[in-house]
């Protein structure tokens, strides 16, 4: 257990441990996409953890997919997100912001502009979304133009220069679990006949041009991104070149020198051992679902050199201190997991305090 608790450099930023607070929607942002007024408390309680993630943020207004998720391209979040970042390092913590479009993963009743949403092909996901009169189906989004995949570059670019005007120590891309970056991965979603569809290369274009302009305009050592191959969330099958189109794009983001690459890990162990041999910098690995007792054995492995963990870090703001002492973990509130008040958000006991559970599962 010794190595999850050293040190490691990750770009630019030194982090105390190898454990990843990984990104997790909260939807309560205020509806102007700033953070909450709880956000800065939320974060800082569990700045002891190497190096946190934030919910996914998105880059523009089309880039919004769910009810009061945070933005990082006007002024007011750049304030909002300032407050966080300097309650995260006054706690000696590492923060970085998930940039994060949402694509066809969007529902007009939960942004402000009320648009259909966007994708690289007009096919909807199948898939229902919560919005405040209920879950309704995602329906079907409007192709992106080649200029506008173009411009969608650029809101990236923006907001990376955003999130560091809000002094976050860098920022991930989020390429993974259904959004527009996996979609352009996938030909459930990708049909496109231009230079972002069809073949491996241009399948993975839009991605390597994301971490480019980014990695240009914050460096390189302050630039990652989230990958989850073979997942099928929202829709997304990325077929039978699916592991193929990741070792070229893993092998393309390598020549950048990103500070890390983050998986979800959803199974083919083959895949994540090639990634770890064509990416020359730090991996995190995240497998949903790791019992306690298998924290660090990737690492103990040499197949990561963090990981990266959700419920357990939700609902322990001091889950290092726990993992040293051997103490029991409180239990997530699902109920809380999205929008809200403090209940299942910055309340959750710390040692000596904590009973094993939350006032809000008991």
């Amino acid at each position: 257990m010794s190595d999850i608790f050293s040190p490691i450099r990750l770009g630019q930023a030194q982090l105390s441990n190898r454990l990843v607070m990984a990104p997790m929607t909260r939807s309560r942002a205020e509806q102007d996409g700033s953070p909450g007024e709880l956000a800065a408390d939320y974060y800082s309680q569990r700045a002891a953890v190497g190096l946190i993630v934030t919910e996914g943020t998105q880059p523009s207004d089309d880039g919004q997919g769910y009810l009061t998720t945070p933005g990082i391209y006007t002024d007011a979040h750049v304030a909002g997100w300032k407050a966080v970042t300097s309650a995260v390092h006054t706690m000696g913590g590492r923060i970085y912001i998930q940039l994060m479009h949402a694509g066809r993963m969007s529902h007009p009743d939960n942004t402000a502009h009320h648009r259909q949403g966007v994708a690289p092909s007009a096919i909807a996901p199948g898939a229902p979304m919560f919005t405040a009169t209920g879950m309704k189906d995602i329906p079907t989004p409007r192709a992106l133009t080649t200029e506008e995949v173009r411009q969608t570059v650029q809101d990236f670019r923006f907001a990376a220069r955003r999130a560091i005007e809000a002094r976050a120590d860098g920022v991930e891309i989020h390429g993974a679990n259904g959004y527009l970056v996996q979609q352009f991965f996938a030909p459930s979603a990708n049909l496109r006949t231009d230079e972002y569809g069809g073949s491996i290369e241009n399948r993975a274009r839009f991605a390597i041009e994301v971490a480019s302009a980014v990695a240009e305009e914050i460096g390189a050592d302050r630039t990652a991104i989230r990958l989850s191959p073979g997942t099928t969330i929202g829709g997304i099958d990325e077929g039978a070149e699916g592991p193929d189109l990741y070792r070229y794009l893993v092998g393309e983001l390598d020549k950048l020198g990103l500070a890390y690459v983050h998986v979800m890990h959803t199974g083919n162990e083959a895949l994540l051992a090639d990634i770890r041999k064509r990416w020359h910098q730090a991996l995190i690995v995240n497998r949903p679902g790791r019992g306690r007792e298998e924290i660090g054995s990737d690492i103990a492995s040499g197949l990561a050199d963090l990981e990266a963990y959700g419920q357990m870090i939700l609902a322990n703001p001091d889950f290092i201190d726990r993992l040293k002492a051997d103490a029991p973990m409180n239990e997530a509130d699902r109920s809380t997991f999205f929008g809200g008040t403090a209940k299942g958000y910055t309340d959750y006991p710390t040692q000596p305090d904590a009973t094993g559970v939350t006032e809000a599962a008991q």
